[in-house]
């Protein structure tokens, strides 16, 4: 049996309780990359429709981003945009930046988050919604960028016929932003 806290209550808690627990959750961290991987894998199946898949759509995105000369977090953040389809349809930009913010400047995390209402400009139409909803961000220092990331990347990605790199030639960039120490101190073994 593994070690465990002597707590039933946080509130119970010991210094040496925190202490195993932030050993272990940075152990538990480092395996991030790779629980990352698991997750993009899993949206090769799942929501159909599109003439690719989920998984096929992050490689493109990923593929345009870094031929684009995008830097690693935009290259990452490409390729992870959507992983919160799996269990979070309807917020999933929302969950995938969530699992950025603690590795990438504020910047990415923020387009990330707000990719879905800005992609929503190509097709909310369609629905008789507001295509413009993103404007009533406008002016924020960021919304230029995420409109680029949206319309570079994102929208033209569906693509059966683009040539994308495959998920191997992404690792050594997912391990790079996900090994990093959390920015977030309030992490339990942030940092270490």
């Amino acid at each position: 049996m593994s070690e465990t806290v002597s707590f039933r209550q946080m509130k119970d808690g010991t210094r040496a309780d925190y202490a195993l627990l932030g050993r272990l959750e940075a152990g538990y961290a480092r395996a991030l990359p790779g629980r990352v991987l698991d997750a993009l894998r899993r949206l090769g199946t799942g929501l159909e429709g599109y003439r690719v898949s989920r998984l096929e759509h992050s490689l493109q995105c990923a593929t345009r981003a870094l031929r684009d000369g995008a830097d690693t977090e935009l290259v990452v953040a490409a390729l992870v945009h959507d992983i919160g389809d799996d269990l979070a349809p309807y917020n999933h930009a929302q969950v995938a930046a969530a699992v950025l913010r603690p590795y990438v400047r504020a910047e990415v995390a923020w387009i990330v988050e707000q990719h879905g209402l800005f992609q929503s400009y190509y097709y909310a139409h369609h629905y008789d919604r507001d295509r413009h909803g993103r404007e009533r961000l406008r002016g924020h220092p960021w919304f230029d960028a995420c409109a680029a990331f949206c319309e570079r990347w994102d929208q033209s990605a569906f693509d059966p016929d683009y040539p994308s790199e495959p998920l191997e030639r992404f690792v050594p960039l997912l391990e790079e932003v996900f090994l990093r120490p959390a920015h977030d101190p309030g992490i339990i073994g942030a940092g270490t």
